[in-house]
C-alpha cells in the first residue's frame, strides 16, 4: 500500500496527530527506558554509578550524531524524493543510507574500545567514577552498529507514511530494556554493566525489527541488494541534509565535554550526578517534542516537494503550537515538584536531592520555548535547507552554550554552569524566530510565483 498518498491529501491537523501520535509514544518510551535505567542504576549502585553512566554520555551523543547524520539525511530525501513521485531513487537513497550506518558504526567502534581509558579521563571521570565509566562504554560500544541500524533506519519507516510501525520499533526495545535493567541490576547484580547489556541487546531487538520490515514484504519501500553499492552523488546528498542533526550532535558532545568539566571543576562528582539526573528529566519532556518534529518531518518534506506551501506552512504552525504546549506543561510540572522529581532518581541522599533540585529549576528557566527551536531546526532540514537548519544547529552550542560555560562559571562558580542553558535556549530561540519569518515570506511568494 501507498501510505505516502495521504500526506498530499490528508487533513494536515489530523496528519500531524496520526503520524506525531506513534512518534511521540515510541521517544517518550524510549526517554522513559534512559529514566528508569538511571533510577535502576541510582537505587541499585549509588551516586557514583550515576556519574559514570553521565560522563560517558557525550560519547553516546557521538554515536547518535552519526546515526542521524546518515538516518535523517536519509528521511529527508525520501520524503522529497516520494512526493515527487520518485519511488526507485527513495530506494536507492534508503539501501545507500543502510550501508553507511553500517560502515560508521564500526568505524567509530574499534578506536572507542582501543582509547577507553584516556577518553573517559578526558571527559572528566575521577578516580572514583573511573570503573563505573569503563564497565558501562565498554559495553555500549559493542553495540554501536545495533544503534546505528535501529536509531538511523526506523526514521524510514515514518518517511514512507507509517508511523505506527515506526513506534512498534521503539516500544518494543524500551520494554525490553527496562525489564532487562531490573533484571541484570537487581536480580543478577550486575551493576552498571547490567544497564549496558540491557540497553545493547534492546538495540539489538530494535534493529531485528527494523531490517525485518524493510526485508520482508510489509514495507512500501524495499532494501535491495542493489542500492547496497554506493553512489557518490547519493552518498554526498545524503550527508549534505543530513550535516545540521549531525552537527548539532557532535557539538553537543563537545558542549557535554565542557559542561562536565566545569562541573567537576566547580561541584565535583555529585554535581556531576545531579546533571545526570536533570539530563533524564530533560529527556522524558524534549522526547514528545522531537516526536512532534518528526511526525511533521514527512508531511512538510512530502507537501514541499509537491509544491503544496499552503499545507507546508499549516504543519509548521501546529507542530510549533503542539511542541510549546507540553514543554509549559512540563515546565509547570518541574516547578511545582522539583524535590520529589529528583528524590526518584536518589533514594534519601539529601545533598543529591538539594543539588539537583536547584539544578533542575535553574536549567529549566526558559523551558517552554526550547519546542520552537526544535521544530524550527526540523523545518530547515524537512524542505532541504541544509544551510538555514546548520546555522540553527551551531549556533546554540557554538555562539551560546559553550562560550557561556566558560564564561559565567568565572563570575558565580556552579551557578554559573547552572545558568549558560536559559542563556542559551533564549538566545537560540530569538534566531530561530527570524529565520523562520523570513522562511515563510519567501513561502508566500512561492505561493503566488511558483517559479521562483
Amino acid at each position: 500500500m501507498d501510505h505516502s498518498k495521504q500526506l498530499g491529501e490528508g487533513n494536515i491537523s489530523t496528519l500531524l496527530i496520526k503520524f506525531s501520535t506513534p512518534a511521540i509514544v515510541g521517544m517518550t518510551v524510549s526517554a522513559l527506558y534512559n529514566i528508569v535505567d538511571r533510577i535502576f542504576v541510582g537505587r541499585g549502585v549509588g551516586s557514583l554509578a550515576i556519574a559514570g553512566t553521565t560522563i560517558v554520555f557525550p560519547v553516546t551523543l557521538i554515536i547518535m550524531a552519526f546515526s542521524m547524520l546518515v538516518g535523517m539525511g536519509a528521511t529527508s530525501l525520501i520524503s522529497i524524493r516520494l512526493g515527487e513521485k520518485k519511488k526507485a531513487e527513495a530506494e536507492l537513497i534508503a539501501g545507500n543510507a543502510l550501508l553507511l550506518l553500517i560502515i560508521i558504526s564500526l568505524a567509530l567502534t574499534i578506536p572507542g574500545l582501543l582509547f577507553l581509558t584516556p577518553l573517559l579521563q578526558l571527559l572528566g571521570a575521577s578516580n572514583d567514577v573511573l570503573p563505573y565509566a569503563s564497565d558501562y562504554l565498554r559495553i555500549i560500544l559493542l553495540g554501536t552498529v545495533l544503534l546505528g541500524i535501529s536509531l538511523g533506519m526506523n526514521n524510514f519507516i515514518r518517511a514512507e507514511g507509517n508511523p505506527r510501525t515506526a513506534m512498534y520499533t521503539m516500544l518494543v526495545a524500551a520494554v525490553a530494556n527496562i525489564i532487562l535493567d531490573y533484571y541484570f541490576i537487581f536480580m543478577l547484580g550486575l551493576g552498571v554493566k547490567g544497564a549496558a547489556l540491557a540497553t545493547v541487546i534492546a538495540q539489538g531487538i530494535s534493529a531485528g525489527w527494523v531490517l525485518h520490515y524493510f526485508l520482508g514484504g510489509r514495507s512500501f519501500l524495499k532494501i535491495r541488494w542493489r542500492n547496497l553499492k554506493p553512489g557518490p552523488l547519493v552518498i554526498q546528498q545524503i550527508l549534505k541534509i543530513g550535516f545540521p542533526p549531525f552537527a548539532m550532535q557532535l557539538i553537543d558532545s563537545v558542549k557535554q565535554l565542557v559542561l562536565l568539566k566545569s562541573l567537576g571543576i566547580y561541584g565535583g562528582d555529585l554535581a556531576i550526578s545531579a546533571m545526570g539526573i536533570i539530563f533524564s528529566i530533560s529527556t522524558i519532556l524534549v522526547m514528545p517534542v522531537i516526536g512532534i518534529s518528526q511526525g511533521a518531518q514527512p508531511i512538510i518534506g512530502y507537501n514541499y516537494g509537491a509544491g503544496q506551501y499552503k499545507r507546508v506552512k499549516e504543519a509548521l504552525k501546529s507542530a510549533i503550537a503542539a511542541a510549546t504546549l507540553i514543554l509549559s506543561l512540563g515546565f509547570v510540572f518541574t516547578r511545582l515538584f522539583p524535590e520529589a522529581i529528583v528524590g526518584l532518581f536518589a533514594k534519601s541522599d539529601m545533598p543529591l536531592i538539594t543539588l539537583g533540585s536547584h539544578g533542575l529549576l535553574m536549567v529549566f528557566l526558559f523551558l517552554p520555548v526550547v519546542g520552537f527551536q526544535v521544530v524550527g531546526s526540523i523545518y530547515f532540514q524537512s524542505v532541504g535547507k541544509a544551510k538555514q537548519a546548520t546555522i540553527l544547529a551551531l549556533s546554540r552550542y557554538i555562539l551560546l552554550y559553550i562560550p557561556a560555560l566558560l564564561i559565567l562559571p568565572q563570575f558565580w562558580g556552579l551557578e554559573g554552569v547552572w545558568r549558560a542553558a536559559p542563556f542559551a535556549d533564549l538566545g537560540s530561540f530569538i534566531l530561530t524566530g527570524i529565520l523562520l519569518f523570513y522562511e515563510l515570506k519567501r513561502l508566500d511568494l512561492k505561493e503566488i510565483r511558483p517559479g521562483i
